[in-house]
């Protein structure tokens, strides 16, 4: 019973996280995103990923490793080293804002 309760928490705990975000602000700074990301957050170019209905903390935890380097893209290494910590979870609320 207590794992299942420490895995609500955490869950109640990331959902209010990504409450605290600014989808508005992600939304301005997702605007180099759209290109490949769709504005949506549905990709028209079939090899680049749909961000649409991610869950928040994935797309933080993505590109924080493309900016800190445990992730390797000639594309997304300069886009993700242009955001901060703040600006990675108003991005991950506005992708994460669609169906």
């Amino acid at each position: 019973m207590k794992p299942l309760i420490l895995i609500t928490a955490l869950i109640a705990l990331t959902s209010v996280n990504a409450l605290a975000a600014d989808i508005a602000a992600g939304k301005e700074k997702a605007a180099v995103c759209i290109a490949c990301h769709g504005a949506n957050g549905k990709a028209a170019i079939p090899t680049y990923p749909n961000l649409a209905g991610q869950h928040p903390q994935y797309l933080v935890d993505a590109l924080k490793q493309y900016r800190d380097g445990g992730r390797n893209n000639p594309i997304m290494v300069p886009m993700a080293k242009a955001l901060t910590d703040e600006d990675m979870k108003n991005v991950a609320a506005y992708f994460a804002s669609f169906k």
